[in-house]
């Protein structure tokens, strides 16, 4: 934001005062007609987050199906790392395109695969065994973004897909049991289905300008992308960054 400075901010004082006097303070009532907001739009980063969910689960999930050997973990964990860094960029981006869901969000995913990446990769003693807490946990975590986030249908949706799956993977890693470990490996394979849709989507509706494929926003989401400039900047000074503090 960049503001133009006041033009008597400090006064030196009025006629009569002591020159050892300290100068009076004087404050612009309104400072509006004082303000410019330079925005610097971006392309939306969410088609890469997407796809990189997608991935990311596809190796994961094959290696839980049993199509990927138990002696190609560590060959897994390195192909998964890339996710991490994709993700905490979109996370990084979202941020600056004051999206604070989705980059919560997919910061939150970089984490999660930066953590599966380090246990699965160095073969860590009792690894399955804690990626299983860390699964749980994640669950409890995506269960909140979830009844928050469905006016973004596409983010709702990914979520909602991947919360059985994060139950069924936690469950796999602390019970050992094989069949439940090939129901998580499946249902990565869906979340993989339905990440790649949406990317897809989002990705169609930003090259043609308007929606192609149906994604189901609504509420604010919807006039976020249908409403005109005075709905866009409706409140601006009360968002992060606009206003003094968080």
């Amino acid at each position: 934001m960049n503001t133009f400075p006041s033009t008597g901010a400090e006064s030196a004082g009025e006629p009569g005062d002591s020159p050892d006097a300290p100068p009076r303070r004087s404050f612009e009532p309104d400072l509006r007609s004082m303000t410019r907001i330079n925005l610097r739009p971006i392309a939306s980063p969410m088609p890469l987050g997407f796809f990189t969910v997608a991935i990311a689960s596809v190796m994961t999930g094959c290696l839980q199906l049993g199509v990927l050997e138990a002696a190609d973990r560590k060959a897994v964990a390195l192909c998964v790392l890339p996710a991490f860094a994709l993700q905490l960029l979109v996370s990084v981006l979202a941020f600056g395109a004051r999206d604070v869901i989705a980059a919560t969000l997919m910061g939150t995913f970089a984490g999660s695969w930066l953590a599966y990446s380090l246990v699965m990769g160095s073969g860590a003693d009792g690894g399955l065994r804690v990626l299983g807490v860390f699964n749980l946990a994640f669950l409890c975590f995506g269960a909140l973004m979830a009844s928050v986030t469905k006016p973004k249908r596409a983010l709702w949706l990914v979520l909602v897909v991947s919360l059985p799956r994060w139950a069924a993977t936690g469950l796999s890693g602390l019970t050992g049991v094989e069949a439940i470990t090939r129901v998580s490996g499946a249902l990565g394979i869906l979340v993989a289905l339905v990440a790649t849709y949406a990317a897809f989507a989002l990705m169609l509706e930003d090259m043609r300008s308007e929606e192609v494929l149906p994604i189901g926003r609504s509420g604010p989401a919807r006039s976020a992308v249908d409403g005109s400039l005075a709905v866009q900047l409706r409140n601006l000074e009360r968002q992060a960054g606009v206003r003094r503090t968080l």
